[in-house]
C-alpha cells in the first residue's frame, strides 16, 4: 500500500497466503477473486514489466484490468498529454484533444496527431476510428462522456486528472506503470518530492494563526478558488491560507468588497494565454505588468495588505492545475514566506521541469513569460 510495486508485495501477499497479514483488495493482483501464490508470480511478471494484464483502481475509483502491453493511448486531456511526455511515452499517442492541438507551443509534439474533441465533448466516433488500447481522461469526465458511450466496444477507459497537486504522486505512478515507464515516473516524484518536502518541513512548524492569509484569483477577475481546487491545493501545500477556501462552488466570484474585508496578506493572479500573452507562447510581459497594475489600482484595495505591501504577483494558470504543479508550489512558497525559502530557486525547479523531466530545449532566462514581477 505504499504505490510501489516490488519485494515488499511479495513477502506481504506471502504473509496473506499464510494467514499472517490481513488482506486486501490490491492484493489479489491478477483480480481473480483470490489470494494465492499466482498472484505472487504476477507481481513478478508486474516487477519485470511483461505482465500480460495489470489491474488498478483509477482516480474515479473504478477497479479495472487492462491488457498489456498498452502501445496506442488517446489522450482527451492535455494534462494527460503532458504527463505522457514527462513519462517518455509520447510515441504511445494516438489521439489528442482540442486543447493539447491549441497549446502547440509547449506540446508540439502532438502538432500532427489526430484531434479527438475537446475534453468534455470527446469525438467517440474519431477514438473508435483510431482503436487505441486505452483512452486517458479527467475523474468527473470518464464516467460521464468516455465510459458510457465506449461500453460494448474492447477499448478501455482510465480516469487520472493529473493535474491535482494530492493527487499527481499516486497518478504518475500508476501511469508509469500502464505504459512501463516507471524509472521515469520516479524521476519525476523525485523533482515532486524535493519541492513539496523542502516546502513543508519549514511550513509545518508555523502556527495555523500566523500563516499566510491569499487571496488567489482565477483567470477572470475576481474569480477565485474553493478547498479542493488545483489552485487551493498548491497554496495550502505552499503553507499558505486559502482565504476563500471555505465558499460555495468550485470557482465562485466574489465582490471586491468581499476581498477587502478579508484583507489578504499576499495576492496571487494566475492567468491564461487565452486571456493575457503569457507562458511559452510570448516573451514580453506587458500584459502581466498591465494586469497586475489594473489589480493595484482597483477601487479601495490600496488598503489592502498585500497592496500595500508590495506583495502581488502574476502567475501562469498552468502552474496551479498541471504536472509542473512542483513550480507553482515553490514559487507561492517564496512569496509567502521569501525569509524562510531565501535560498530556494522556483525557475531552477521549473528549468529542472522542462529539461531533466521532460527533456525540452528551452531556455527560461531568454524566453517567456511565466511571473510577474519577474
Amino acid at each position: 500500500m505504499d504505490e510501489a510495486i516490488d519485494d515488499q508485495d511479495i513477502s506481504c501477499v506471502q504473509g496473506i497466503i499464510d494467514g499472517k497479514e490481513k488482506s486486501t483488495e490490491l492484493a489479489d493482483a491478477n483480480h481473480d477473486g483470490v489470494v494465492n501464490s499466482e498472484d505472487i508470480d504476477h507481481i513478478k511478471h508486474i516487477i519485470q514489466g511483461d505482465e500480460d494484464t495489470l489491474t488498478l483502481i483509477d482516480t474515479a475509483n473504478r477497479t479495472l484490468t487492462l491488457k498489456m502491453p498498452i502501445e496506442r493511448i488517446v489522450a482527451v486531456t492535455d494534462d494527460s498529454a503532458e504527463a505522457l511526455r514527462v513519462l517518455h511515452a509520447t510515441d504511445k499517442v494516438v489521439g489528442v484533444s482540442v486543447e493539447t492541438l491549441e497549446n502547440f507551443v509547449y506540446l508540439p509534439e502532438f502538432n500532427q496527431t489526430p484531434n479527438v474533441g475537446k475534453w468534455n465533448e470527446p469525438d467517440i466516433e474519431r477514438i473508435l476510428t483510431l482503436d487505441p488500447d486505452l483512452v486517458i481522461s479527467y475523474k468527473s469526465a470518464t464516467p460521464k462522456y468516455i465510459e458510457p458511450k465506449l461500453n460494448g466496444t474492447h477499448i478501455p477507459s482510465v480516469a487520472l486528472d493529473l493535474y491535482r497537486a494530492d493527487d499527481l504522486p499516486v497518478e504518475m505512478r500508476m501511469l508509469g506503470y500502464i505504459v512501463g515507464k516507471t524509472a521515469e515516473a520516479d524521476k519525476y516524484l523525485e523533482l515532486f518530492n524535493k519541492v513539496a518536502d523542502t516546502v513543508s518541513e519549514k511550513t509545518s512548524t508555523i502556527p495555523e494563526d500566523e500563516r499566510v492569509r491569499v487571496y488567489l484569483e482565477g483567470s477572470a477577475d475576481l474569480k477565485t478558488y474553493t478547498k479542493g481546487k488545483g489552485g487551493d491545493l498548491a497554496c495550502t501545500m505552499a503553507g499558505g491560507i486559502n482565504l476563500a477556501s471555505g465558499l460555495e462552488g468550485s470557482y465562485p466570484e466574489v465582490e471586491s468588497e468581499w476581498v477587502m474585508v478579508q484583507n489578504p496578506q499576499v495576492i496571487v493572479r494566475l492567468a491564461q494565454p487565452s486571456e493575457i500573452p503569457c507562458g511559452y507562447e510570448t516573451d514580453d510581459p506587458s500584459g502581466f505588468e498591465a494586469k497586475r497594475n489594473e489589480i493595484l489600482a482597483r477601487t479601495g484595495w490600496s488598503n489592502i495588505t498585500a497592496v500595500e505591501d508590495n506583495r502581488v504577483h502574476m502567475l501562469l494558470y498552468e502552474f496551479g492545475a498541471s504536472p509542473g504543479v512542483p513550480v507553482t508550489i515553490a514559487y507561492m512558497a517564496k512569496w509567502f514566506y521569501p525569509e524562510l525559502f531565501e535560498d530556494l530557486d522556483p525557475q531552477a525547479i521549473h528549468q529542472e521541469y522542462l529539461t531533466e523531466i521532460q527533456g525540452m530545449d528551452y531556455d527560461l532566462k531568454k524566453r517567456g513569460v511565466f511571473v510577474y514581477p519577474p
